[in-house]
């Protein structure tokens, strides 16, 4: 199948089944971690550092953008993902999510930061994700079924994708975002680096010139921090 004519692409787990379930275990017991930090009052419920429960699309579910590992993800599977699709790639970010019984992901297309994108399946209960290959709004489209590890790319600009409610207990997944290298400025979602949190995203880069949001303390802490011996090269 090819990804250039048919703007998506089913690929069997390229990871081991032991990775795969490490990542699982891994978000699953983050997730545990965050909800005892919130309720213990350890951090706000209103911070996103530790993944948040419910975002502008899925209600009282955890989710993360960016989380470490899930980026570190992102990156090693640039190679995969260019073999895959034909193209060269630069990664913009990633999002990953526990679904619960009743949940449903909406039909919709997506921002122009995940032109190339990935839905990985990492454990629970299997749930068909349905994609529409015509490109046309409201067509039928196809159910895709997953094992753990396997991924659906697709173009998530141009196909409409979505999944029906949720019946069994839960679903847990990664998106895996990606651009063409020729559209750099979008390049880390247009953050310094991976792994950078989402309100990081206001960082522009223009010329080599860096312009930030923050204000002039905040410019005197960055320096600060630029310094640090300790900062890797």
């Amino acid at each position: 199948m090819s990804f250039k004519k048919n703007k998506y692409k089913i690929v069997k787990s390229p990871l081991s089944a032991e990775v795969i379930r490490f990542i699982y275990d891994y978000f699953l017991l983050k997730r545990k971690v965050a909800q005892t930090f919130i309720e213990q009052k350890y951090i706000s419920g209103f911070t996103t550092d530790w993944g948040v429960w419910g975002d502008t699309q899925i209600k009282e579910t955890y989710s993360h953008y960016a989380d470490i590992v899930m980026e570190c993800l992102l990156d090693k599977l640039v190679p995969i993902m260019e073999k895959n699709t034909g193209l060269k790639l630069v990664p913009t970010y990633s999002y990953a999510r526990i679904y619960k019984k009743g949940d449903e992901l909406l039909r919709h297309r997506d921002r122009k930061s995940c032109a190339v994108s990935a839905t990985m399946f990492l454990g629970g209960d299997p749930w068909a994700i349905f994609i529409d290959p015509t490109g046309k709004r409201g067509a039928k489209g196809i159910a895709v079924k997953q094992k753990p590890g396997d991924i659906l790319i697709y173009s998530g600009c141009d196909l409409e994708h979505w999944r029906e409610p949720l019946k069994e207990k839960s679903h847990c997944q990664v998106f895996l975002h990606y651009n063409e290298k020729n559209s750099s400025e979008l390049k880390y979602d247009k953050r310094e680096h991976l792994g950078l949190p989402e309100y990081f995203r206001n960082v522009y880069f223009e010329e080599g010139k860096k312009t930030h949001w923050w204000d002039e303390a905040s410019q005197s802490w960055r320096q600060a921090v630029e310094k640090d011996p300790f900062k890797d090269d």
